[in-house]
């Protein structure tokens, strides 16, 4: 199993990361194209749910359930077979652009594949 990391965009790339693969719905305010190697938009929640959950930071655990329900749709699991893809070829580091280090997307996206055996892992 390959290294998997979860990282704020804004944070200086390290020698370490390997591939750095956006899961925002929006590309990240200043933010240049060569700090990014893929960006995978289909892996960010929609619209909605970012929104419902930027209001409601507390409902951590329900944002989670929500946005695993989402990683279920054929957009999300084409992005999901990239991910793997991109796995089996070395380390990958989650971005994310939100301040909330600890409640973001890319985090709940880690414990949705750390929870998902045989899955992205791989």
């Amino acid at each position: 199993m390959t290294k998997l990391t979860v990282k704020r965009v804004y944070d200086p790339p390290a020698p370490g990361d390997g591939r750095r693969i956006l899961v925002d719905r929006l590309w990240p305010r200043g933010v240049s194209k060569d700090r990014i190697d893929l960006w995978l938009k289909d892996l960010a929640p929609s619209d909605a749910l970012r929104h419902e959950f930027h209001g409601h930071p507390d409902h951590w655990d329900e944002f989670c359930i929500a946005y695993a329900t989402e990683l279920g749709s054929p957009p999300a699991q084409a992005a999901l077979a990239t991910l793997a893809a991109e796995r089996k070829q070395g380390p990958v580091v989650l971005l994310y652009a939100a301040k909330d280090e600890n409640r973001n997307n890319a985090v709940a996206l880690r414990l949705w594949l750390d929870g998902r055996p045989n899955s992205v892992q791989e």
